[in-house]
């Protein structure tokens, strides 16, 4: 099967996670160990005004519930019209600046399943973090908590995954135990010096529709080890590849989902205010962020 270049830089973003998670693995398990350093610095988000934003409108993208955000914040800037998926048209596009590297890492699963992972044990976990009451990053702990466990809307199948190798299992659960899987991602191709999180891209060649019939989707959310939160959607989606080019010189090839079928979303979703449509009248399209991973 042809992976191409995503997929290989994929393997490497995991190879980076799973590495990590390794060395981890031999540490003890306490406090000082299992809170990642790479996310949660002396208190603070490290990257509070990026990734801990773009990583929580990643949640209410794909919750089709109401959001309040402000439609001015650069980070809703990655919805678009089912009819602008051709060559030549620009796209005002916000793709989050983050490094693999510097990402909360992966625990193995025997480390992951040593620690609950329930609102319900949240007092407990927040003293295992050593994250005080009222602090940001136990609203963080918190809501990412409520957010996995809230039930899935109609013919939706959800899960979190607190490990790679619980991500798999789901995986394979939800597409089928003998399929060979594949998975898509937002590359970056070349990058310019001139950086510029919020621009025009252009699309460069045809999109590349990747028929499949279950598309699942998963997006890291805020934690102090790696969390990705996984859907798959009984309805109508069309997956496709974008060659994009940047008004900086920023070449990618993108990952973008269409949702055909809009009538059950919240009338006040984010992307129907910023594409001035009403539910049900025209299919949303949306790209996804580099560590967002579209298994099928």
């Amino acid at each position: 099967m042809e992976f191409g270049f995503a997929f290989r830089s994929l393997i490497f973003y995991l190879l980076v996670m799973m590495c990590a998670s390794d060395v981890g693995a031999r540490m003890h398990h306490s406090k000082q160990h299992i809170i990642d350093k790479h996310l949660f610095i002396d208190g603070k988000y490290k990257h509070d005004d990026d990734d801990h934003r773009a990583s929580f409108h990643e949640r209410h993208v794909h919750d089709h519930t109401s959001s309040h955000m402000n439609p001015v914040d650069p980070s809703t800037q990655i919805f678009f019209n089912f009819k602008d998926l051709q060559v030549g048209n620009k796209i005002p596009v916000y793709f989050p600046n983050k490094d693999p590297s510097a990402s909360p890492h992966f625990l193995t699963r025997e480390k992951a399943d040593s620690i609950p992972f329930s609102s319900a044990q949240l007092s407990y976990l927040l003293d295992l973090f050593s994250f005080p009451q009222g602090s940001p990053q136990a609203k963080a702990v918190e809501d990412t908590l409520r957010h996995c466990e809230r039930q899935p809307l109609e013919g939706e199948t959800k899960f979190c995954a607190t490990s790679l190798e619980s991500m798999l299992d789901s995986a394979r659960k939800i597409l089928g135990l003998e399929s060979q899987l594949k998975v898509l991602t937002t590359t970056h191709l070349t990058k310019s010096s001139k950086t510029k999180l919020a621009q025009d891209y252009s699309i460069l060649e045809d999109p590349k529709e990747i028929r499949a019939p279950k598309i699942i989707g998963c997006h890291p959310v805020p934690y102090p080890y790696a969390v990705f939160y996984c859907h798959c959607q009984e309805s109508d989606n069309k997956l496709f590849e974008v060659s994009l080019g940047g008004e900086n010189g920023d070449r990618l090839k993108a990952s973008a989902i269409c949702h055909m079928d809009t009538s059950q979303w919240d009338g006040d979703h984010v992307a129907f205010r910023l594409l001035q449509i009403e539910p049900g009248t025209s299919p949303v399209c949306h790209f996804f962020p580099e560590d967002n991973l579209v298994w099928v």
